[in-house]
């Protein structure tokens, strides 16, 4: 699986967890709808890293905790080379 596939599963996983909108975390990270909506479907390559803190704050939960998950085992992951 490839990684920005991972970080949109975990997201849509965790706004499960916490009853929360995609919408509602767009505004709780100032990030706009349709860039939220892009990441979560997967529309970049990846997120960058400052989109990424801002979506797992806003989800209320740590970065270790965030990347606490299956879906993040590198022996699954496929992650592109430069």
């Amino acid at each position: 699986m490839k990684l920005n596939k991972a970080f949109a599963l975990r997201v849509r996983e965790l706004l499960k967890i916490k009853h929360m909108t995609q919408y509602k975390l767009a505004q709780e990270t100032g990030l706009y709808h349709s860039t939220m909506t892009d990441i979560l479907n997967c529309k970049y390559k990846s997120a960058n890293f400052q989109n990424m803190a801002l979506i797992i704050r806003a989800l209320g939960v740590s970065m270790p905790e965030f990347f606490d998950s299956p879906l993040f085992d590198f022996n699954d992951l496929e992650i592109e080379e430069k």
